[in-house]
């Protein structure tokens, strides 16, 4: 069958897309492993400009209380909104964080690594918008494919607004929390968009519904984004650990970490079993693609406690940290994907191609 050139470019930017948001998610871990978060005090612009300064002599001899101010601004107005909103114990959570009033010291590495990771982030927002416009062809032929495209873009600038929320509560753990769970989210709509763009191109193979078998790939799949949402507070506590340290004494941290940690540690190991159980039903239907995601995520997961044993028992190697955070975003990707091929495994009808495209 004579794939169309909408479909192809469509899975084109999709798979472009999903790729630059792993790339963004790595580059956001670097920031955290490298402490580079408030490198930009301000947003969007970093100190002042769009193009960051190479040297402390460039700003005002005041630059630490100029972009404190304006931080502690922006937050009394977003606090006022939350209370607004009912959202009232996030909102004094805002100016009990003890890093709110915390002036950022000018420091040109952190800076341009925070730089980087904007840029990233922006190329981001190109991508997705690309998306919205090559999923205008399925307006007609299958609309959910165009509202997943442009509700990924929508929630993409959710996420940059997010990102200036994230910088201006000096990483308020909540919102650090939200941020990466949204990326999860967005990740997962882009997936499907894809993989259900190509429904009427492709032929896959097709294997029998296994009683329970959908429910445990839905439980996987929900149980990695909560061991994600629980490794993104170990690190708050990592974080606040390091700045009690004045950042000495690296092997020492994890004694100082509280029951997250050790709640995280134990998770990893009920979530390797119940991958694995899941591996063996799936490797045991008649389909090499299922049987190839069984594989990668096994391969994932052994990986990602791999990186996980790494961090807390050599003194949590800055290097491993966004390596162990990037791990994990991309096994919950797999799994969803592997969702969705299983979906399509059990239900798929051979459909007519697209009627009178030129490809």
């Amino acid at each position: 069958m004579t794939v169309p050139a909408f479909v192809r470019r469509f899975r084109l930017i999709g798979i472009v897309t999903v790729v630059a948001v792993y790339v963004l998610i790595l580059v956001g871990g670097i920031v955290r492993s490298t402490g580079s978060g408030m490198g930009c005090p301000d947003w969007p612009k970093c100190f002042g400009t769009w193009i960051p300064p190479t040297q402390a002599s460039q700003l005002p001899a005041n630059y630490k209380e100029i972009y404190t101010a304006q931080r502690v601004a922006k937050n009394q107005k977003l606090a006022k909104t939350l209370q607004r909103l009912g959202f009232r114990q996030v909102a004094s959570e805002i100016f009990a964080h003890p890093t709110q009033y915390i002036e950022t010291d000018f420091n040109v590495t952190k800076t341009w690594i925070e730089y980087v990771n904007r840029l990233v982030g922006a190329l981001i927002g190109v991508f997705v918008f690309l998306t919205v416009v090559f999923a205008l062809p399925y307006w007609r032929r299958d609309r959910p494919v165009f509202w997943l495209a442009f509700w990924s873009f929508l929630l993409t600038g959710v996420q940059g607004y997010l990102g200036s929320l994230v910088v201006s509560t000096n990483l308020l753990p909540v919102m650090v929390t939200i941020h990466m769970g949204l990326a999860l989210v967005i990740v997962a709509m882009l997936i499907y968009a894809v993989i259900r763009s190509q429904r009427e191109t492709t032929n896959p193979e097709t294997v029998p519904a296994t009683p329970s078998l959908a429910p445990w790939l839905w439980l996987i799949t929900l149980l990695t984004f909560v061991q994600i949402v629980l490794g993104t507070q170990v690190r708050e506590e990592v974080d606040m650990v390091a700045f009690a340290a004045n950042y000495l004494n690296r092997a020492d941290w994890i004694d100082h970490l509280g029951s997250i940690f050790k709640l995280h540690r134990s998770f990893s190991a009920l979530l390797l079993l119940l991958n694995a159980y899941v591996a063996f039903r799936l490797y045991r239907l008649p389909s090499g693609q299922l049987q190839r995601m069984a594989l990668v995520n096994i391969g994932l997961i052994g990986l990602e406690i791999l990186a996980g044993i790494t961090l807390a028992y050599f003194a949590l190697p800055a290097l491993v940290q966004p390596i162990h955070l990037t791990l994990a975003t991309v096994l919950f990707g797999t799994q969803f994907l592997t969702i969705v091929l299983y979906g399509r495994a059990t239900k798929f009808k051979r459909q007519a191609a697209y009627p009178g495209v030129v490809a």
